[in-house]
């Protein structure tokens, strides 16, 4: 696959950041980020760094990836020399993580674990195709340290979930949510997807009530987006399927939004639900603050205190980078005051905390009353207010803060435009 990784600046051979950078990640929560990049098989509509078998043609191994993702967390180690503090989450995406032996998830995050420690009561998750993971491999996560499994189930509907290329039977991902449970999980997610060609209203009617009866305390939904080179693209692009509609969009947002609300779980984050606070993904909620965090693997992006770079994309390349003792970083990129500032407000404004009023600028001030005149948001005092029962809560720092209510959520991107003018 061709590289769409951003050229940046040249990255240092041996992955050194700055000392202002690693000082200022020693008061952020800190999270690793652990990228399997190996899938059964590719869903039509998945533009992530994913390879079948068939696409890496012998380049890269399944079997050998721990132990170099292993290296690269002692690379993490080294250059993060002066950082003295444990890791507060880790997440396992890809890819379909629970595709590599149960040991190999528990090798990796052994590694984090001897090399940095993890912080007491650290999150520690990994993604799972339904059809991936049995009763036995869910225990043997559980005993190597994990806390929290996530579940792409994206429809209950048979029709969606061809279109969609996914593998699993409609019923599998309720029966692996009841497995997690049975093995000792807490913390179980579910993920579904909206708006795909030919998905009717009842049909995300009845992924929402099969996704409600499993019972986890956590769900994300997120609207179906068309990407380009993605299969899905191309057969809409031929006429085969429509592109989605806004309206049905909104419909169908509002909708899970309802189902999910009246069934005790409430929105943190745009396209996120969560039965409690302690629910909430809290490695997520690292990324959307800003905080500390290394990505593991051929593509993961990194950010250490305002520099973010992002690792060579095959898995090849990644490997003989690791196994010549080099860092595996493509390029990065030294963040300015004005970009930092810009980037909380695109996340924070999605965040039912709120976005703190004083990182806007004059003119994104200026712009606040004809949003909240609109109906867009609310004004919290300290993040404490609350709005159309969203679950506001106090986010870092004191003041007023800027809440996104229940329509200013359907027009997120719109609020955004407003306050970056």
């Amino acid at each position: 696959m061709p590289s769409t990784l951003p050229e940046g600046e040249v990255a240092p051979r041996d992955g050194a950041l700055p000392d202002a950078a690693v000082r200022e990640a020693a008061g952020r929560p800190l999270g690793f980020y652990l990228h399997v990049p190996f899938c059964a098989s590719r869903c039509g509509y998945c533009d992530f760094n994913t390879y079948t078998a068939k696409e890496l043609g012998g380049g890269g191994s399944q079997a050998t990836y721990a132990e170099t993702a292993v290296d690269e967390v002692r690379t993490a180690r080294r250059v993060l020399g002066e950082l003295d503090r444990p890791v507060d989450t880790v997440f396992f995406g890809g890819g379909t993580p629970t595709l590599l032996p149960a040991a190999d998830l528990g090798k990796m995050l052994a590694a984090v674990r001897d090399e940095f420690g993890l912080a007491p009561g650290a999150e520690v998750t990994t993604e799972a195709n339904p059809e991936s993971v049995d009763p036995a491999y869910l225990e043997a996560l559980l005993e190597a340290g994990f806390t929290r499994v996530s579940f792409g189930m994206q429809s209950a509907s048979s029709h969606v979930l061809r279109i969609l290329d996914r593998q699993h039977t409609p019923g599998r991902a309720l029966q692996a949510v009841k497995e997690a449970t049975a093995a000792g999980f807490e913390h179980v997610n579910l993920d579904l997807i909206y708006g795909t060609p030919g998905e009717s209203l009842d049909d995300w009617r009845a992924s929402l009530e099969s996704a409600l009866s499993a019972q986890p305390d956590h769900v994300s939904a997120y609207a179906l987006i068309i990407e380009d080179g993605t299969q899905l693209a191309r057969r809409i692009r031929r006429g085969e399927l429509p592109m989605p509609d806004d309206d049905d969009l909104a419909d169908k947002y509002v909708l899970a939004d309802e189902m999910l609300s009246a069934q005790g779980l409430r929105w943190y984050e745009v396209s996120n639900w969560a039965r409690s606070t302690a629910a909430r993904c809290r490695h997520n909620e690292l990324y959307w603050r800003g905080d500390t965090w290394w990505g593991i693997g051929p593509g993961a992006h990194s950010h250490v205190g305002g520099v973010r770079w992002w690792n060579v994309k095959h898995p090849s390349a990644y490997a003989e980078r690791i196994n010549a003792g080099e860092s595996p970083a493509h390029a990065r990129e030294t963040l300015d005051e004005e970009t930092r500032r810009v980037e909380r407000v695109l996340l924070e404004v999605r965040l039912s905390a709120g976005l703190p009023l004083d990182v806007l600028d004059e003119a994104g001030r200026a712009a606040v009353d004809q949003v909240v005149a609109d109906g867009l948001a609310v004004i919290a005092a300290g993040g404490t207010g609350g709005t159309e029962g969203a679950a506001v809560e106090p986010g870092a720092g004191d003041g007023d803060r800027l809440v996104l209510t229940d329509r200013g959520r359907l027009l997120a991107d719109a609020v955004v435009r407003d306050l970056l003018p």
